[in-house]
């Protein structure tokens, strides 16, 4: 197939490797044509591991040239670029082909799903599905064993989207609930940031542990706001994703949390991470959703709270020690 690619971060430029690997055309597209000129030199990202890059990989900053009959679009923008790139689209003649999102996040003040946003755009029948799950672009790239998710509007859709995608490195289950495997991939950002705020704090596993898992609680809460099947959230695109995420210092969501606790303020830890924060963007959008739902969302207040209000972080750390114990019920 040839495949057009939206976004040249170190997400989709892993992504985009793998489906050249996998036989098929693909033109990465990048709205920078000076990077789009070092990618065609280098052949490879500034911000990966080197790695062999198929042939079939090419790359481009003209989004016309990226989309001329193109099989499949697939992005990997940031979730608050996503509208602005897919207006572009529309603004180029549009497509009628599928599209696969696998950027992480809700849009703000809207409270839409990336996937929403994409019908939203391009046309409230227009296929859509995306792609999402516990996987590091670092270990994608190196062909490290790696499971993810496929999940559309329309069931075929959803297969093929786990055909285009599958290998013997990365395999892909697919799942029905596309709103539940886009919420799960974007809530998990936003605990992620607090698991790393814990740490650098000097807190224990035992507090991470807590952090997670009531963050899972949490998640599963808001999820019905978006019409998700709670269950989702216990699988790959939820429990899975918040672990590599929460767990591991190749999360920038992770580390973002670490460079606050260590005394960064927002905007420094955002440019020692060096690339896109998805739960800097997220939080905003779920604390909205809380509020308009009446759904207690305390973990992620307390983030937002640290980046947009100023807290002290171990004030944040107080105040949810400080909450009336309830009754788990999971």
């Amino acid at each position: 197939m040839k495949i057009a690619y939206l976004g040249a971060g170190t997400w989709g430029f892993a992504l985009a490797a793998l489906l050249a690997s996998n036989g098929h055309h693909v033109t990465l597209w990048t709205s920078r044509e000076d990077y789009a000129e070092l990618l065609k030199r280098e052949r490879k990202h500034p911000k990966l591991p080197p790695c062999e890059v198929d042939e079939k990989l090419q790359f481009t900053s003209s989004l016309q040239e990226a989309l001329n009959g193109a099989d499949f679009v697939v992005e990997s923008v940031t979730a608050a670029g996503l509208r602005p790139v897919l207006e572009k689209v529309v603004e180029v003649g549009g497509i009628d082909v599928p599209i696969v999102i696998t950027s992480k996040g809700i849009e703000q003040d809207t409270g839409l799903l990336l996937p929403e946003v994409a019908r939203e755009v391009l046309g409230k029948d227009h296929p859509v599905g995306c792609l999402s799950g516990p996987s590091h672009a670092e270990e994608v790239i190196k062909k490290l064993p790696s499971s993810v998710v496929s999940a559309a509007y329309d069931k075929k859709l959803m297969l093929d989207i786990r055909d285009l995608f599958n290998t013997l490195y990365f395999r892909v289950y697919p799942n029905a609930d596309l709103n539940g495997v886009a919420f799960g991939g974007a809530m998990k950002n936003i605990i992620a940031i607090a698991c790393g705020i814990s740490d650098g704090l000097g807190f224990g596993d035992n507090t991470k542990a807590a952090l997670m898992t009531r963050g899972l609680h949490e998640m599963r809460k808001l999820s019905v706001t978006k019409g998700c099947k709670p269950e989702t959230l216990n699988g790959l695109s939820g429990m899975g994703d918040l672990c590599v995420t929460c767990l591991s210092t190749l999360s920038r969501n992770y580390m973002f949390g670490r460079y606050l606790a260590s005394g960064l303020n927002p905007k420094e830890a955002k440019e020692k991470v060096g690339m896109a924060v998805e739960g800097i963007y997220s939080c905003v959008s779920a604390k909205q959703l809380g509020e308009k739902h009446g759904i207690p969302v305390p973990i992620t207040d307390a983030v937002y709270d640290i980046i947009y209000r100023d807290l002290n972080p171990k004030d944040a750390v107080k105040a949810l020690l400080q909450r009336a114990i309830k009754e788990e019920h999971l």
